[in-house]
């Protein structure tokens, strides 16, 4: 212990011997292991005293006295530019300062009266401890001190610049809801919870990051879950120990189940209809305040390939699309490998007449397909990256001239061969495909060894990088679900939402790999057997 600490204890001993208990300013941290349960105390000057030490060189702390109703002493505190100001003048500071709330209950108001009679805020919480003071001011709160009294109140009053609820830009959809999360908390609460009119919806709330203190909310449908899901996510959200969280990037790295994965296997989504269909299903979600990105669990490898449209189209054009989407990501992770492969290794599998126009473009190029490949794909992605760091409004201008002005310049001076930028735009616009961002990104990283190696050992090198990607993915869990489910292990009732997407009526139950207590989802009565006249009829005479 060092010199600091032996002064405390000098000056906390002298203190002990005259019979003033109240905790020293100069001792220190009010959130100490010491002060953590220290009640407010009666001497409003002192409270003051603490607090101002505590909020040292903190300019937007703003500490306003004021005589409460013109006979006692009291002390709003709060940080400016976080409480609504003109809420503060007309809800809080007039009715405490002027006759309008003396003649409400007198002159004698006391703290309790106050609450109950003067103040027309809704949300007002009595603090007993100095500690919690000092996180409520932190979280936007206006703290009420008053002379003689042992405890404050906390108003909520919280008001700062935010945007409104707009459309995500990362997730536009043709038919569908257009809202989206904004980095306000309470507002994706409030968006989910006019969706889903049940008490079984639960949201519980958290804090996390020493420093930042950032809200975390942990959203279930109460017996839809599998309490043994709920049980798993807290544990591993309590383990988290961290100065900050500013986006939810930082807790899906730290509670997913196998870090060093390529594969997401948290999903994150900024549309509040994507987050009430999982919680419906028997998942859960994460809401963290700053980000209007919300983490979505546990998932499978289906539903990464999955949009939200494939639930509001005719569910034949959702299979379709859906089966498209499958084929366009294979042709994004696999394509320019398989062009190296057969340019270098196994021409006999080319027709001849596409062998002799590939020949002779490539008759003038100057390196062999693999390295024509790594400079196209290198290219390709600078531009892309470009594109988005760019600002719209010539983000994708750079783009496109970008992609056509390099593409034509490099054919023209021979450093790649016009079948190769049909391959890698052909690649390009496959991953784009993709709906889910994290889970496209994963595919073109993948790609750049699939090249090397095809570059290397031909279809072989490609065989050998598929089963690897395959094992791999097989052996991923996401919160204990197996990541390929319901193929492998094998679910025939769960088909319906996966190769497929079978119409509403036939999909009577939930998924049964993320919920078990509860399966059913619809009845029936929807099915055309029962709302069709003459169907069954119909069914049996054709039989």
């Amino acid at each position: 212990m060092g010199k600091g600490a032996s002064g405390q204890s000098s000056a906390r001993s002298a203190s002990s011997s005259k019979g003033d208990t109240r905790p020293h300013a100069s001792e220190g941290f009010l959130h100490s292991e010491e002060y953590r349960e220290r009640p407010v105390c009666k001497d409003i000057e002192h409270n003051e005293e603490l607090l101002r030490k505590q909020f040292e060189k903190c300019s937007d702390v703003i500490f306003r006295p004021f005589a409460l109703l013109g006979v006692r002493k009291a002390l709003l505190v709060y940080v400016d530019g976080l409480v609504d100001s003109k809420e503060l003048e007309a809800n809080i500071l007039k009715p405490l300062t002027t006759a309008q709330g003396a003649s409400a209950y007198g002159r004698d108001a006391t703290l309790s009266s106050v609450e109950k009679y003067i103040l027309p805020i809704a949300n007002i919480e009595p603090i007993e401890t100095l500690s919690r003071t000092v996180t409520l001011i932190l979280r936007w709160q206006v703290l009420l001190f008053v002379d003689g009294e042992e405890k404050a109140l906390a108003l909520s009053i919280s008001k700062w610049p935010q945007r409104t609820v707009t459309e995500p830009e990362t997730e536009a959809v043709i038919r569908g809801p257009r809202e989206g999360f904004t980095e306000n908390v309470r507002t994706a609460t409030a968006l989910i919870r006019r969706r889903i009119h049940t008490p079984e919806l639960k949201m519980e709330s958290m804090q996390i990051g020493r420093l930042t203190q950032t809200q975390v909310v942990l959203c279930y449908i109460q017996g839809l879950i599998e309490d043994s899901v709920i049980k798993e996510v807290k544990q591993r959200l309590e383990r988290i120990e961290i100065d900050s969280v500013l986006e939810s990037g930082y807790i899906e790295e730290l509670i997913e189940d196998t870090p060093w994965s390529p594969f997401p296997q948290i999903q994150n989504t900024e549309k509040p209809d994507i987050v009430t269909a999982f919680l419906l299903e028997g998942r859960f979600a994460l809401l963290i305040d700053g980000t209007p990105f919300a983490l979505i669990a546990p998932i499978t490898l289906w539903g990464a390939l999955a949009s939200p449209e494939d639930y509001y189209e005719r569910y034949l054009i959702s299979t379709m699309i859906r089966w498209l989407r499958y084929t366009f990501a294979l042709i994004a992770l696999f394509l320019p490998a398989l062009y190296v492969a057969l340019t270098t290794f196994h021409q006999e599998f080319l027709p001849f007449s596409l062998l002799l126009s590939v020949a002779a473009a490539r008759e003038n190029t100057p390196y062999p397909a693999v390295v024509e490949a790594l400079i196209m794909e290198f290219s390709f992605e600078a531009i892309r990256e470009a594109g988005v760091r760019m600002p719209k409004a010539i983000g994708s201008a750079i783009s496109i001239v970008g992609a056509l002005v390099i593409g034509q310049a490099a054919v023209q001076a021979g450093i790649v061969s016009a079948p190769m930028v049909i391959v890698v735009s052909i690649t390009g616009i496959a991953s784009f495909t993709v709906p889910r961002f994290n889970f496209a990104i994963a595919l073109r990283m993948l790609r750049f060894p699939i090249i090397v190696l095809a570059g290397l050992f031909g279809i072989f090198g490609i065989l050998f990088s598929t089963i690897c990607i395959v094992l791999h993915v097989c052996s991923l869990r996401s919160f204990g679900m197996p990541y390929t489910s319901p193929i492998t292990p094998l679910s025939v009732q769960n088909l319906k939402d996966t190769l497929f997407r079978a119409p509403w009526w036939a999909m009577r139950q939930r998924p049964s790999q993320s919920n078990k207590a509860n399966p059913t989802r619809q009845s029936t009565s929807t099915t055309p057997t029962h709302r069709i006249p003459g169907f069954k009829k119909q069914k049996e005479g054709s039989e």
